[in-house]
């Protein structure tokens, strides 16, 4: 089964708002088994949106309409597929139901474009929308299946799970199973990566393997075609051992995890507590670190000693290796980090201290940059060069800080 999805509104082609129910839907489909080959935006327009009609029937046996089934006029995806199909449309009871039931509950006044809502395909499969007013649709018509759902994704994500994907089950003729895994990796670029494992992509057959490169990462997508979950995995297992061998250093995680989670989750896991004092990412490495849920029981807090005399005075890095070695330098990293341990009684101890740019700073080229990571264990120091702009500089800094201390976590396990 070859599927199409096609979201309508001019807000997406605008830019307004981002077609996130694609990428949801094709995610869903990917572990069902079933390929999508195309995605197609359309606004507001019905000319626009039956010449895509046409297109996609010709070449998708699965057609997934999003957006287009509200109560205002630009809300035209059931009638142009309607008048396409030669359908007609009706009045769903229980759909007008449940859409009077909310005005009356909420003590507001109807208005009458809101029948519009409950409008479906006669013959058409309706699938409940739980979460608003707009039901679904679901039709199977001359060997290609038709489904609609609404746009927000809300509304359109538990639809699709509940009810869409059960409906889609009766009309494949393959009962396989897509089953992936995504491998994260840091410290390494796409292209040294992609060099390394050369030879099994190009060999690759069942599972496959995709790179990508993301923020400042690597990623692989591990995909195996099979017909149980657990053939998937071991298919996968065996794959990710050989990769494991050649690039297994740069490796940090799974799936839909980030460098800081993982820290969180290896401090949580060893029973340890992190401090910072950054320097030239002004925070942004405490930042990053508060994002996640939970981090108050391992991250005691830290210190942005931007200016030397904030060093001095509040961090005790002495005057004299600001003045002879500079704020930029190892020297600094160590003290920095040890002491910010020392103060705040933790574990863990990370200092960051650089040139972003765009200017040079004591004589050192934007990029220069020194992590410093002290611990019962001593402290180690990680120079680094790096290319790109200010703000470039200053979020790879922080990965590659969040990197380095948690192959330190790893060690002291």
């Amino acid at each position: 089964m070859n599927a199409e999805i096609i979201a309508i509104g001019s807000e997406l082609l605008l830019g307004q708002i981002a077609n996130t129910n694609a990428q949801f839907i094709s995610k869903q489909l990917a572990e069902e088994g079933i390929n999508v080959f195309y995605h197609t935006v359309v606004g507001d327009n019905k000319n626009r949106l039956i010449q895509a009609i046409e297109t996609a029937s010709e070449r998708s046996d699965l057609l997934i309409f999003t957006g287009g089934l509200g109560p205002t006029k630009d809300d035209l995806t059931k009638e142009t597929i309607a008048e396409h199909l030669g359908l007609s449309l009706v009045e769903n009871e229980e759909a007008m139901a449940l859409i009077e039931g909310y005005y009356e509950k909420t003590g507001q006044t109807m208005s009458e474009n809101n029948r519009r809502q409950a409008v479906v395909f006669e013959g058409a499969d309706v699938l409940a929308n739980n979460n608003g007013m707009a039901p679904g649709m679901a039709l199977h018509q001359d060997g290609t299946t038709y489904i609609l759902l609404p746009g927000p994704p809300k509304e359109m994500q538990p639809m699709f799970m509940n009810y869409a994907i059960p409906y889609v089950k009766q009309f494949r003729g393959d009962d396989s199973l897509i089953h992936s895994r995504v491998l994260r990796f840091y410290g390494i670029g796409e292209s040294a990566l992609e060099t390394k494992l050369m030879d099994l992509i190009d060999a690759q057959t069942n599972p496959t393997i995709a790179p990508l490169a993301g923020n400042f990462e690597v990623t692989l997508r591990l995909t195996a075609k099979c017909q149980t979950k657990a053939e998937g995995e071991a298919l996968i297992d065996k794959l990710e051992g050989q990769i494991f061998e050649r690039v297994g250093e740069y490796f940090y995680g799974y799936d839909e995890t980030s460098l800081s989670a993982e820290v969180m989750q290896k401090l949580q896991d060893t029973d340890h507590t992190l401090a910072c004092a950054e320097s030239l990412t002004g925070g942004y490495f405490g930042h990053d670190l508060t994002k996640i849920s939970g981090i108050g029981q391992v991250f005691l807090g830290g210190l942005i000693c931007y200016q030397n005399d904030i060093k001095r005075d509040l961090l005790k890095v002495p005057q004299e290796v600001l003045d002879n070695e500079g704020a930029v330098s190892e020297k600094c990293a160590r003290l920095m980090a040890e002491n910010i341990r020392s103060q705040f009684g933790s574990d863990y101890g990370i200092s960051f201290t650089g040139v972003a740019g765009p200017n040079e700073m004591e004589g050192k080229s934007p990029g220069t940059v020194y992590i410093g990571i002290a611990s019962e264990g001593g402290t180690n120091i990680y120079p680094l060069n790096l290319a790109g702009g200010r703000n470039a500089v200053r979020s790879r800094t922080v990965n590659y800080g969040l990197f380095y201390l948690l192959k330190e976590l790893k060690k002291g396990e």
